[in-house]
Parts: C-alpha cells; sequence; structure tokens
C-alpha cells in the first residue's frame, strides 16, 4: 500500500489482541461466559448443535468463507468446525468443552493475522481529493477510459460506475463492488452529478468522461469527509514458501499430519479413506501458510489439479503410511504450481462495527477476492 503524508487512519489487526485476551485467564473466563450465556437459548448450561450454529457461522465468515450452504468445499469446513466443538459425536457440549476449543480456534486464528495482518482503514476522503487534484490523476484516467472498451456501447453512467471500480483504497476509495458501498456511496452520487441526458447518453468522449468522472470522485471525496467509511484491507500472496518450510522440516510435517488424522475415522485395519484427503488438508493448511480450502478459486483450482495427479478423489482404503505419503505429494505439486506461479488475493470488506465492540471473533471479513497471477 502507498504512504501518503496523510495515509488514511489506520488500526492494524495483528492477533497481538487475540492471544492477550486468550492468555489472560480471568478476562477470557468473563469473555467465554458472555458468549456461552449468549448462545445457551434454553439455559440448561450445555450448547446443542443448534445453539452453536451462530457460533460456527461466526467463525467462518471470519475464515473469509462464504455463507453456508453456497459452496460443497466451505460446508465441509463449516461442518469441521462444528465437530471440533461436538467431537463428531456428542449432542451437547459443556461450558469448559467450549472454552478448550475456541481457545484453540481463537489462537489458530491469531497466527494467521500474525502471518497475514489485517489492516483497517478509516477512509475520509481526504487521499482521494489529493489523488483527483494530483497530477497523475488526468494520466491514470485516460489510461482508464482506452481500457473500457464496452463503454462505446454503454451509457456515460454506467462507464462511470465501472471506471469506479478502477479505484481502490490507495486511491482513497472504499471498494465500490461492495454491495453497501454501491448501494449507498456510488450509485447515488453518480445519479445526482449526471442529468438524465448525460446518463443515458453512449459513446461519450474522452473529454466528457473525463469532465464527469471528476465531479463524481469530488463529491464521494466529500461524502466520505462527512461520513468516513471504515474498510479492512488485507493483502495476501501464496508462493509456496510456507509448504516448502513444512515439508522440510519431517518432525512438524509428520505433527501436523497426526494431529490432522486424530479426528479422521479408520477401520479395522487401521486403513484411512482417501475420501478424507480434503479434510486433512485443510487441518495442515495453516501450517503450510496455505488458506482455507473455498477462501480462494484460484488456490482451490490448484489443489483440484494436485489431487487429479494421485488420484486423490477415488475414495479408496489406504494404510495411514500411503495417506501420509499421499499428503505429501499433494502439497508438493501444490508447492511447485505456487512457487512457478503465486497466488496474491487483495482482500476489502466495509466495516459497519465499532471497533472496539465486543465481537465474537476478530472482524468479519465478507472478502472480495482481487486475484492476480
Amino acid at each position: 500500500m502507498k504512504s501518503n503524508n496523510h495515509q488514511q487512519q489506520q488500526q492494524v489487526l495483528d492477533g497481538s489482541d487475540i492471544v492477550e485476551l486468550v492468555e489472560n485467564e480471568k478476562v477470557f473466563d468473563k469473555f467465554v461466559e458472555q458468549k456461552f450465556q449468549q448462545l445457551d437459548q434454553d439455559e440448561d448450561g450445555k450448547l446443542s448443535v443448534t445453539e452453536l450454529q451462530p457460533a460456527v457461522a461466526d467463525i467462518g465468515a471470519a475464515l473469509g468463507l462464504p455463507a453456508q450452504g453456497t459452496s460443497p468445499d466451505s460446508d465441509h469446513i463449516y461442518s469441521e468446525v462444528l465437530n471440533e466443538f461436538t467431537h463428531g459425536s456428542q449432542e451437547k457440549v459443556s461450558k469448559t468443552e467450549f472454552k478448550e476449543v475456541l481457545s484453540d480456534i481463537l489462537l489458530g486464528m491469531a497466527a494467521g493475522l500474525k502471518r497475514d495482518p489485517i489492516v483497517i482503514l478509516r477512509m475520509d476522503g481526504e487521499d482521494l481529493s489529493e489523488f483527483v487534484h494530483g497530477p497523475g490523476y488526468e494520466i491514470e484516467l485516460v489510461s482508464v477510459f482506452s481500457e473500457l472498451s464496452s463503454c462505446k456501447d454503454a451509457s456515460l453512467r454506467d462507464c462511470i460506475v465501472k471506471a469506479l471500480q478502477s479505484l481502490s483504497v490507495d486511491h482513497g476509495m472504499p471498494p465500490s463492488n461492495d454491495p453497501w458501498v454501491m448501494s449507498n456511496i456510488v450509485e447515488p452520487i453518480v445519479d445526482s452529478c449526471l442529468d438524465e441526458e448525460d446518463k443515458r447518453e453512449k459513446s461519450a468522449s474522452q473529454e466528457k468522461f473525463l469532465e464527469a468522472f471528476k465531479r463524481v470522485v469530488e463529491r464521494v471525496a466529500q461524502r466520505l469527509n462527512e461520513q468516513p467509511v471504515i474498510v479492512a484491507h488485507s493483502e495476501n500472496t501464496f508462493d509456496g514458501s510456507g509448504v516448502r518450510r513444512l515439508l522440510s522440516n519431517k518432525f512438524e510435517f509428520d505433527k501436523a499430519l497426526n494431529v490432522a488424522l486424530e479426528t479422521i475415522p479408520k477401520d479395522r485395519h487401521g486403513k484411512v479413506s482417501k475420501e478424507y484427503i480434503r479434510a486433512v488438508l485443510d487441518t495442515v493448511a495453516p501450517s503450510a501458510s496455505l488458506p482455507p480450502i473455498g477462501a480462494v478459486s484460484q488456490m482451490d483450482n490448484m489443489i483440484m489439479e494436485a489431487l487429479k495427479m494421485v488420484n486423490g478423489d477415488d475414495g479408496n482404503m489406504v494404510k495411514e503410511e500411503e495417506f501420509k505419503k499421499t499428503m505429501a505429494e499433494i502439497l508438493g505439486s501444490i508447492m511447485l504450481q505456487l512457487e512457478g506461479n503465486p497466488i496474491s488475493v487483495s482482500s476489502n470488506s466495509v466495516v459497519h462495527e465499532p471497533l472496539t465492540s465486543a465481537t465474537f471473533l476478530p472482524p468479519t471479513l465478507n472478502e472480495t477476492e482481487e486475484p492476480s497471477t
């Protein structure tokens, strides 16, 4: 991200607050008590599967997963999170069990934030105003206009809306493809800055486009000055280095696999079904600096390719050692793919709740992926 004289007011979420919360036994006990009471609707001192669902949904959202029911891969992760609480069979979870699992999950999330911090930006329009009145503004917008080939057949209004999506948080612009930003900032301001004839005009000249766009952006900057918008921003690059570190340390790799395999059912001969490869891979992912399955589409495609190479989807029963060997081959394939073709993901999400409020988890992010390779 750029470094301006004025950079937007920032708060960095690096997981340290979560660690501090969990390690302070008195404070964490109070935190758990409060959350447990909120979830325990029938006040019987235990949490049913139904009562745990809001907690599972919050955890999935904080991991950047789509909502339950929208993706088989992410639904599998939601199921695994629930199994962490219920150990796969319990119908009710005690407060002690809830505390233990919540502690493990929060510390895991803290480790993820330490690797890939989230920056909270308070966007007040000043950076956007500096950009629009700066020396590089017109050159950049001429380039944007030339790339909007579809604008030859689109209305001036639609071209301006599309051009706004080329402005990033580095320009001081909240993500305009966020539904809230689109409906509360972009569309009302564009409509207020153009008359009816201009809105419908097609094949607008570059000069007219630049003039109208500048008017819109100045009004957006004014709106942000009157009512700042808080945006959670993160940038992650998956280049395979975390996978290489894990595979090169046999002790850590075996430890990560053994922990993952503890929850996987085995037959009477100690064999494991390859249908659980995805579940084990998802458990090992944090140790390999990989995102959860379902969080980054490009990564999911790489995993599918790796599974095909080792027949990982055939569902055969194999000995535990063979299962581990297959996992190593899959991770090795992912590592090589990432080393040759790293995946970068930029995530931006509007935060509507006060940052100081006591939420169940760190700020929930509905990630808008902007991957590049």
